[in-house]
C-alpha cells in the first residue's frame, strides 16, 4: 500500500499517509457501531427527539475528531485575487 492517499480532489484536503487514513477508518467502524445500537433504540419507548439530539452531537462529535487528524484547509475565493476552487 502507498504511504501517501490522494482521495478525493477537495478543495482544502491535502495527501494523507497510512497512519491518518487507518485512524479514521477506526474512527468510522466506532462511529457505525454506535449508530447501528442507536437505530436499534428507536421505538422502544425512549425519548425520540433526545435521541436524535444526541445522534446528531455523535456525529459531528466524530466529523470534528476526523477533521483534527485530517487537518483539511481553508481555500482561496476568486475575490482574494488568486486561484479560486
Amino acid at each position: 500500500m502507498s504511504d501517501q492517499h490522494h482521495g478525493l480532489p477537495v478543495a482544502g484536503y491535502r495527501p494523507q499517509n497510512d497512519a491518518n487514513v487507518a485512524l479514521v477508518n477506526e474512527h468510522k467502524a466506532m462511529e457505525e457501531r454506535i449508530l447501528r445500537h442507536l437505530d436499534q433504540l428507536r421505538g422502544t419507548g425512549v425519548d425520540e427527539r433526545w435521541l436524535s439530539i444526541g445522534r446528531t452531537a455523535i456525529e459531528q462529535g466524530f466529523m470534528a475528531v476526523n477533521r483534527s487528524v485530517f487537518q483539511p484547509a481553508r481555500v482561496p475565493l476568486p475575490e482574494d485575487g488568486g486561484p479560486a476552487v
